[in-house]
């Protein structure tokens, strides 16, 4: 009953922790996406007004269909998506109008149209986006010209006066702080990237395997906050350019784009880290005491690089974190390890260089001071090393 009662204990507890976890999560998703909510609403009001109002359509539904769209799409690709929509909008019209014109109206005639709109774009090398537009237009003229006349060109100027609006919010009206919206999408993968190391830190001391085997696990599911940090770095970057309010923060946000690619290395290169950490362990094979405080000092690393680049300061310490992991790398590698943990130390220098690199430094430059801090090793001071010593281990390759 005991025994019982702590399982059933250690499960409802779990469950407790994974609910507040997802509601975490949720609630990240929505402050993320709260400025692009408040962009849609404002485009789409003004799409209304400004085909209604200043054009005189009576019905202008496209105009905040396509703004709305224009705004879905993936953050940074909404200059092409306004382009991709307007051209799909008009070769379903050009299409649409023509086959009505041929053949009338009904099933038959429909989905002829269709299948002729998404064959012609496909071959003349349209993007999907622009393949789909068509067909939907396509489907709208010959579905509602019969009880709706004139439509042609309302639908077209609608796509042209809702994208174009869509542009102006996100441009002018109501720019997001790139750096902020960047902050917040580098925060979860950064935080993913510390915790799971320092999970393998202790696991390692531990010599705990199932605890390194979870870290390993979550660190391969995170392509999500891997495509999230991409994404906001593409909007910031187009934010950016088509902004006047955000030109100045151009320099900074190269500086946050440069860094994304050594990040994502960082990343696969801590797994291979982690996954030869599982092996060690079941292999039975030496774990020096730095070899954990190696692995600890890299989460440190990280985490001090969300920090410095968020408050935008020179992100000194993170550097300087990066090289004791290195230097505590090199202990343990002195002090004796086998095949894996040889592995172990190996992705402990590449993983330094990868942040070095995203903290701004030249990669020659990153591997020369992996080198020199990898070489270091703690001498009695004033005295001389005897020359029947063993030579020190030939350090493994900077990745």
């Amino acid at each position: 009953m005991d025994i019982d009662s702590a399982r059933i204990s250690r499960s409802v507890e779990q469950l407790r922790h994974q609910g507040r976890a997802t509601l975490h999560d949720r609630l990240h998703r929505v402050r993320l996406s709260m400025g692009l909510a408040v962009q849609a609403g404002l485009a789409a009001g003004l799409a209304w007004l400004a085909a209604h109002e200043l054009l005189g359509n009576p019905q202008p539904v496209f105009a905040p269909i396509s703004a709305v769209g224009t705004l879905a799409v993936s953050v940074g690709q909404r200059t092409r998506r306004t382009v991709e929509l307007i051209v799909g909008v008009a070769i379903g019209v050009a299409l649409g109008d023509f086959l009505i014109f041929l053949l009338g109206t009904g099933p038959w005639q429909l989905g002829l149209v269709v299948f002729t709109a998404i064959i012609l774009t496909v071959f003349a090398g349209a993007s999907v986006a622009i393949v789909i537009q068509a067909a939907a237009t396509a489907v709208l003229i010959v579905t509602l010209s019969p009880s709706t006349e004139n439509l042609e060109i309302p639908r077209f100027i609608d796509a042209f006066v809702g994208g174009g609006i869509a542009l102006l919010v996100t441009a002018v009206l109501l720019p997001l702080n790139p750096l902020r919206v960047l902050n917040r999408a580098a925060r979860p993968a950064l935080d993913l990237l510390a915790a799971q190391l320092d999970v393998t830190a202790d696991g390692l001391r531990e010599r705990d395997r199932a605890r390194v085997q979870e870290a390993l696990d979550r660190l391969r599911d995170n392509k999500d906050e891997l495509n999230t940090f991409t994404e906001a770095i593409e909007g910031a970057k187009e934010t950016a350019m088509l902004s006047p309010a955000r030109w100045h923060r151009r320099d900074e946000l190269t500086h946050y784009a440069e860094a994304a690619e050594p990040i994502d290395r960082a990343m696969r290169n801590s797994g291979t880290l982690i996954r030869r950490s599982v092996t060690l362990i079941e292999d039975e094979e030496p774990i020096p005491e730095p070899m954990p405080d190696a692995i600890a000092h890299l989460a440190e690393s990280v985490r001090l690089i969300k920090h410095e680049f968020a408050v935008g300061e020179e992100p000194e310490k993170a550097r300087e974190r990066s090289l004791r992991a290195v230097s505590e790398a090199g202990r343990a590698y002195a002090e004796g390890v086998g095949f894996s943990g040889s592995v172990v130390i190996a992705q402990v220098r590449t993983t330094a260089s990868d942040l070095l690199v995203a903290s701004g430094i030249e990669q020659e430059e990153a591997n020369r001071l992996i080198r020199q801090s990898f070489g270091e090793r703690d001498q009695t001071s004033g005295q001389a090393e005897p020359e029947t010593a063993p030579k020190p281990p030939t350090a493994p390759p900077v990745g």
